[in-house]
């Protein structure tokens, strides 16, 4: 890790994080955001469409996305925005790794604001890119 929000300056690297994409986690994210579309769950149905498989859900993603950023930021960061776009989808069986990069830092008002670039890559491409703006009061531990 490069530092943490406190620390941290442009350019600074946050540590990958690989999250294993199995069906379980897309089908039950599915139904844990009410996404009852059938590219999340229905594996004959996708195919028929000329699709690999089921693929997870966009809430999911931003989910990682957030999380991603949280994790790294700490308990007392705040996610201010999530500016996020889609790309390949990723499937069961396909680790999706989550990076980032710290584009801006500006301090004031007791807090640190930074601009995160994310990506979230399989082997097939990039599923997210992603722009994450998140506070930190300047007081915080990291």
């Amino acid at each position: 890790m490069t530092g943490t929000p406190l620390t941290a300056t442009a350019g600074a690297r946050l540590p990958p994080l690989p999250v294993p994409v199995t069906p379980s986690l897309i089908v039950a994210s599915a139904i844990a955001t009410s996404d009852f579309e059938r590219v999340h769950h229905d594996h004959a149905w996708v195919q028929s469409l000329g699709m690999p498989d089921i693929y997870l859900t966009i809430h999911v993603t931003n989910g990682f996305v957030a999380r991603y950023v949280g994790d790294w930021a700490g308990p007392a960061a705040r996610l201010r925005a999530v500016r996020l776009k889609l790309g390949t989808p990723a499937f069961p069986g396909d680790t999706l790794t989550f990076s980032g990069e710290v584009l801006r830092v500006t301090d004031g008002d007791g807090e640190r604001r930074l601009e995160i670039d994310v990506r979230g890559r399989t082997a097939n491409g990039e599923h997210v890119g992603a722009v994450v703006e998140v506070s930190v009061p300047v007081g915080a531990q990291p």
